[in-house]
């Protein structure tokens, strides 16, 4: 049974791809998406016989992935009283969460965040170089989705790769 460990993980590639791309478009993060990542989580876990993460883990991870978020969440939108994350991220995290455990979705979250630095670092320079005029990272705004999904999706090569056989 664990052949099939690769196949999911591949689904949930593709899950992280697309879930990107939307947010990148839309800047919206679908809930059948987040939801159908979450379940190919469960189900890897299961096939692998929760040997890489147990339920308690799974449901631990999805807690703290999903909690830690809604808490910057909170104190973004009271500090610039506006949205600064949508609850999509939130529960991509708390998907990631059932991946990972809770800690490495900490550190898919902190390496995710990295990964969002380095893409409004590359937005505030190339809408510098387009209207001639310096980098403006105050109040910029881009989507947080494709970040956590690179910090996930580089996280769970690292966890994985082994069972994975990478």
């Amino acid at each position: 049974m664990e052949s099939i460990l690769p196949f999911i993980a591949v689904l949930a590639v593709i899950n992280l791809l697309v879930l990107s791309w939307i947010d990148l478009k839309t800047w919206l993060l679908p809930n059948k998406l987040n939801l159908s990542f979450a379940i190919l989580g469960i189900i890897f876990h299961f096939f692998d016989h929760f040997t890489m993460l147990d339920p308690m883990g799974m449901a631990l991870g999805g807690l703290v992935g999903a909690g830690i978020l809604y808490i910057i969440r909170a104190g973004g939108n009271w500090y610039y009283k506006q949205d600064t994350l949508g609850l999509g991220d939130v529960k991509l995290l708390g998907a990631a969460g059932l991946w990972l455990g809770p800690t490495d979705v900490i550190m898919a979250l902190t390496v995710g965040a990295f990964a969002g630095l380095v893409h409004g670092i590359i937005v505030a320079i190339t809408k510098a170089i387009r209207e001639k005029a310096k980098p403006d990272m105050h109040r910029l705004m881009i989507p947080a989705g494709p970040g956590f999904c690179i910090g996930i999706l580089l996280v769970g090569i690292w966890k994985f790769s082994t069972i994975l056989g990478l």
